[in-house]
């Protein structure tokens, strides 16, 4: 229903087929008033309809008991009061209903009004509310960003008193709030609440250590963290993407005043291995966060250089590229002293250029590219296998780096006899 309050008018069909259905029928009177139900979570009181190919929950009305594990009701009963089933629910913004048969709106805890205030607040008693699910003061951040919402002063206040019960969230519902939030027009909106109110201190030290107190001010803050939230903003919204991008300096606090910047990315990647493994993403999330992070620092002087580049972009990895490439481009645009550019700055430009004629002209980016592999090596020299192969390869493949000329089979056989010669 909060959806469709906000829907511009005319645009109500883009959601229909987001409905939550309750009713006070019990599921096993849905199952005998449809031909084809499936009892997906049954226990709790919900069915899925099967109507013309398409999928409906419908959920009995219901109350809980107590939350002792800070996650689910320890027990579940059925009511026939849809108030009641309201009263249950996070935010007052998510506690309104519609009856279609008598053409009205239901809505005992004024969240029709929180809505059109952008107030974001509790049910009843905030701290019960989130003393039920520790997983809800990670909502109330990811609704802040969605929805352009500002928490109402109770609701903020019972958040803190929280932790406790957001302590025993998994990891998994964590990573997932997170991502859903990175979705957003505006994620850094979210990732404030989550710093000021020490969502990040409990599961994040890394990130919240980017903060500190604005001088006479009690908002957390810091050039660091400003930094972080404009890249992150910035950026297109791909929740990997912006992960990395709300990640990329999180190593600046624990450098030195000597510290180049290769230390800058590398020290940043290891703890961002470290985030991303300790919220349960996927390899290939973490992987690639991990990538972004440590080679956003791009040296483009050095890379003018073909041989450099051509290194650089064996480490950096061609599938990498085109989320570096906007990386990079929110960074240098959230350091800008130019008010509202939004262009490509010109280094990146001129170095993405360089890399798009590298690529057309086929360049040479792993043993797998090279004119020869390990049988023509095993049978030109009579080489038995084993690791030196690989060795021998990879040497191949660093003076074709350097010589992109070299590719070729009878000039890397040449050179592979010189180099395993001088081997012994």
């Amino acid at each position: 229903m909060r959806d469709l309050l906000l829907a511009p008018e005319g645009s109500a069909d883009s959601i229909r087929n987001d409905w939550d259905i309750a009713t006070d029928a019990r599921p096993e009177q849905v199952q005998k008033l449809f031909r084809k139900v499936i009892p997906t979570g049954i226990k709790h009181g919900t069915v899925t309809v099967l109507l013309s190919g398409v999928g409906y929950e419908v959920t009995t009305l219901r109350g809980e008991t107590t939350y002792s594990d800070g996650r689910r009701p320890d027990q579940v009963y059925f009511v026939d009061d849809i108030r009641a089933d309201l009263a249950r629910r996070d935010f007052t913004v998510n506690a309104i209903a519609y009856d279609p048969l008598e053409e009205q709106l239901i809505d005992p805890f004024g969240g029709a009004s929180d809505l059109e205030r952008r107030l974001l607040r509790a049910v009843g008693v905030a701290k019960e509310r989130f003393d039920e699910d520790g997983l809800r003061v990670l909502r109330a951040a990811r609704f802040v960003a969605s929805l352009g919402m500002t928490l109402e002063t109770q609701t903020a206040a019972a958040i803190r008193p929280s932790l406790d019960t957001y302590r025993k969230v998994s990891p998994e519902r964590i990573r997932d709030e997170w991502m859903k939030t990175l979705k957003t027009e505006q994620p850094s909106r979210g990732f404030q609440v989550m710093l000021e109110h020490g969502m990040l201190e409990v599961s994040v030290p890394e990130l919240f250590s980017c903060a500190d107190f604005e001088s006479g001010h009690a908002r957390l803050s810091g050039p660091i963290w400003d930094h972080l939230m404009r890249v992150v903003d910035a950026c297109p919204a791909d929740p990997v993407l912006r992960t990395a991008a709300l990640l990329h300096d999180v190593g600046e606090p624990r450098l030195e005043a000597t510290d180049d910047a290769r230390i800058h990315a590398a020290l940043g990647a290891t703890i961002a291995d470290d985030v991303c493994s300790r919220l349960r993403f996927s390899n290939a999330e973490r992987e690639r966060v991990v990538a972004l992070v440590r080679h956003h620092v791009i040296e483009y002087r050095k890379l003018e250089d073909g041989p450099t580049l051509r290194r650089w972009l064996r480490a950096v990895g061609v599938d990498v590229l085109p989320q570096l490439w906007e990386l990079a481009r929110a960074d240098y645009l959230a350091s800008s002293a130019v008010p509202g550019m939004a262009g490509w700055p010109p280094d990146l430009w001129q170095l993405r250029e360089h890399v798009e004629r590298e690529l057309a002209a086929g360049v040479v980016l792993s043993t797998r590219d090279l004119a020869v592999g390990g049988k023509d090596l095993m049978q030109a020299l009579g080489l038995a296998p084993g690791k030196h192969l690989g060795l021998l390869l990879d040497q191949l493949l660093d003076h074709v780096t350097d010589e992109p000329s070299l590719n070729r089979k009878g000039p890397l056989l040449d050179l592979a006899r010189k180099l395993a010669a001088e081997a012994g």
